[in-house]
Parts: structure tokens; sequence; C-alpha cells
């Protein structure tokens, strides 16, 4: 009987062992990628790492490689499964976070490994709108080449369109993405939660080219 008992005990401090060996993995993980360690993320994925440990702020290893804009340690996370749609608590993703940074490279490493286009942020947009707002060419044409909506409205009631426009300063970049959507067959014409248009707001607020690019391609 003593020795089935120290038996199990010794199994079962083993298994805490074991456990607690895999939690430090995992937070080692979170910090080799903070620190931008591939070789690091390399061994401790090997050696057991959870790929989609969370830490501070629901913030995944894969969020994290994301914000920091580190490709090659992006790619390796989601080669070995990490999920690019899983959100931290502000809601974004690696895919709403890439789109919304205008980090290409990730961004187009989450669309071709399952980037839920409907998701949303906490502000009710896709990926598209904040690549607008910012002025984000080439995110902007990976997105609506993927198919995103152009046509969907976020909470403070605004298109992608809009926010091209009310959030921007009318320059070279937000000209070329207002182009783009025009191209792509953007609803010119949605209105914002007052009832002004696209084109009344690039009026108001002296955006020439925008106005001409809108008026020439029917907008009214």
């Amino acid at each position: 009987m003593w020795h089935c008992t120290s038996l199990l005990r010794a199994a079962w401090l083993a298994g805490l062992f074991w456990t607690g060996s895999l939690m430090a993995a995992d937070n080692d993980l979170l910090r080799a990628v903070r620190d931008g360690q591939l070789p690091a993320v390399e061994r401790l994925l090997q050696q057991g790492a959870a790929v989609d440990v969370t830490g501070a702020g629901g913030n995944t290893p894969l969020l994290l490689a994301t914000a920091g804009n580190q490709v090659a340690i992006a790619r390796r996370l989601i080669e070995a499964g990490a999920d690019v749609n899983r959100k931290n608590r502000i809601q974004d993703s690696a895919y709403l976070l890439a789109g919304a940074s205008g980090h290409e490279d990730i961004l187009a490493l989450t669309l071709a490994h399952g980037a839920d286009l409907r998701s949303t942020n906490r502000y009710g947009g896709t990926a598209l709108i904040p690549a607008c707002e910012r002025g984000h060419v080439g995110a902007v044409r990976l997105l609506i080449d993927a198919g995103v909506d152009l046509d969907h409205v976020n909470k403070l009631g605004w298109t992608c369109l809009m926010e091209a426009i009310v959030l921007a300063d009318g320059g070279e970049a937000h000209q070329r993405i207002v182009a783009m959507l025009i191209e792509a067959g953007a609803d010119l014409n949605l209105p914002d939660g007052g009832g002004v248009s696209p084109l009344k707001q690039a009026e108001r607020r002296g955006q020439h080219a925008i106005a001409n690019l809108l008026r020439e391609a029917g907008a009214s």
C-alpha cells in the first residue's frame, strides 16, 4: 500500500513538474517574441510551448509579432498553427492588426491562412476601414483583392470610403485609396450617420482632388 501511494505521489509530482515546465515555456515564448528572438521561438515551439498562449491584455505570440512587424517570427508561428483570428481584450486579431498597421507581409500571411474577412474590431470595422483611414495603400490593395466588404458600415456610421475622407488629409495616399475603392465598385453615395455623402464630406474639407475623383465617378 505504501509503495502504491509513493508511486502515485511521484507521478503526481512529475505531472506538476511537467505542467510547470510547459507553463514556463509558454511564458518564455511570449518573451522571446517580444524580444524578436526567432531561434528561441523555434526552440520553444519544439519543446511544446502553446502557440496561442495569452499574456498581458490577452495578446498571443502572433499578436505580439504582428505589433512589432516581426515577419519571420509571425510566419513561423502561423506555420506552427497560430490562430490568425484570435482576438485580444481590445478585439484586435493578428489579421485585423496587420491591416490597421499596414504590415503587408504579415497581412498577406494571415489572408493565406484563414483570415476571417468578416471579423471586426472594437469599433465594428473590418480590417479595410482603418487601412483606408491610415493611408496604407498596399494593405488596402491586399484587402480589396481578398474580397473584404467595401460597403461595411462601422459603429461610427462610416464606410472605408468615408474614413478615407473624414479622418484623413486628402493627400496622395488617400487619393490613391479613393481611386482604388471607386475602381473596385464601392458605393460612392453611402452617407454617414448624419446623412452626409462622401462627396459632400470631401468638399467640406477642401479635399478637391478626392472630390473630383468622386464627381468623375458619378458620386452626388
